[in-house]
């Protein structure tokens, strides 16, 4: 215990001197940035509704989902979690250990992250596997929302809407399996018997205190970087940053090929909250001022033109903490490139094949 607490001693002191240097640094951006972003820290209903209040509840749930994450490793259920697809690892040379995270991903998107990252540090996954099993989870993380979207698209959208989420699936369909295909070609065939953990019966206390020691090292280490990055991104929305890049970005857009009011539903979408373009769409159509293949083209352009800004705000916190900087960085760019990339490839399809 003594050698373990001397052992950890260096790394806890560069924890606390990167926190300490990163508060810092959003410190000096407050004061740098005037009244508006000085204000977010000085006024106590605003401080409490913008960041106090969703930073806990950011903390609360990445701690549930590394919790669990972990308990489903310390227990031996990855195994059984990872028979369900494992024909499909087997297809792209995965493991039973990346069949496990894509699985939990159903349930779970920051639990399969703390796992995947988990099994890189165990060496159970190489870097490269961990990339590319990250990347297939778009398909999970895509299902873990789609109840809530659909139920909110298609009631605002209509038809369009309906539309807008089949397109959407099948871009993650396509995102899903494209890299599944890719892992063949990139990693050798695996044994399935090196693949996975194998399930051990051990007394549940056992499993508890393993999985709570582990859980206090990771969630302490990530909250040196979750909690000054999100400030950091809190107070750029605050000082008016992203309400300029939105503006900037709904700007470039080109009207040539879309009517004005299809492009208005674009720059709703881009410039408002996630329903707000559906709204207007589903207004817009219930007027008659643009036809169902125009408010599909005119959604999914939107959603990609804000997708960047939205993995900034609400992404880069927990994978900057999940992962380290370096890599949270990569697979946030890797992950939404290849989502821009799906999209625009199954909406250019929908085009060529019923027009615009």
């Amino acid at each position: 215990m003594e050698r373990e607490l001397r052992e950890g001693a260096p790394k806890r002191a560069k924890r606390v001197i990167i926190f300490a240097v990163l508060m810092l640094l959003v410190g000096v951006l407050a004061v740098a940035s005037g009244p508006r972003g000085t204000a977010l820290f000085t006024d106590a209903h605003k401080l409490w509704r913008k960041v106090l209040f969703p930073l806990l509840r950011m903390t609360l749930l990445v701690s549930v989902g590394l919790f669990v994450g972990q308990l489903i490793e310390a227990s031996g259920w990855t195994e059984k979690l990872a028979r369900l697809v494992s024909p499909l690892m087997r297809y792209a040379h995965l493991t039973d250990a990346s069949g496990a995270v894509f699985t939990t991903g159903f349930a779970s998107s920051i639990a399969a992250q703390s796992m995947l990252m988990n099994y890189h540090r165990e060496g159970s996954l190489t870097l490269r596997e961990l990339v590319l099993t990250n990347l297939t989870m778009a398909l999970p993380i895509y299902f873990v929302h789609f109840p809530t979207t659909l139920f909110i698209v298609v009631p605002l959208a209509g038809a369009a809407g309906l539309v807008y989420m089949a397109l959407t699936l099948f871009a993650a369909l396509l995102r899903t399996f494209g890299v599944l295909t890719a892992s063949r070609l990139l990693l050798p065939c695996c044994k399935v018997e090196d693949a996975a953990h194998k399930a051990q019966k051990r007394p549940m206390k056992e499993i508890l205190l393993e999985t709570w020691d582990k859980f206090l090292e990771r969630i302490s280490g990530m909250l040196v970087y979750i909690v000054p990055v999100y400030l950091g991104v809190t107070l750029a929305a605050q000082v008016g940053l992203f309400g300029w890049l939105r503006n900037s970005l709904s700007g470039t857009v080109a009207g040539s090929f879309l009517p004005v009011e299809s492009m208005g539903v674009v720059m709703v979408g881009v410039a408002a909250e996630f329903t707000s373009g559906f709204a207007a769409a589903g207004a817009l159509l219930e007027q008659g001022a643009i036809t169902i293949p125009q408010t599909v083209v005119a959604l999914i352009l939107g959603n990609v033109l804000a997708a960047p800004l939205r993995a900034v705000r609400h992404q880069l916190p927990y994978y900057l903490g999940i992962y380290t900087p370096r890599l949270g960085v990569l697979l946030i760019v890797l992950s939404q490139s290849l989502r821009v990339v799906s999209l625009i490839v199954v909406v250019a399809a929908y085009v060529l094949l019923f027009g615009i």
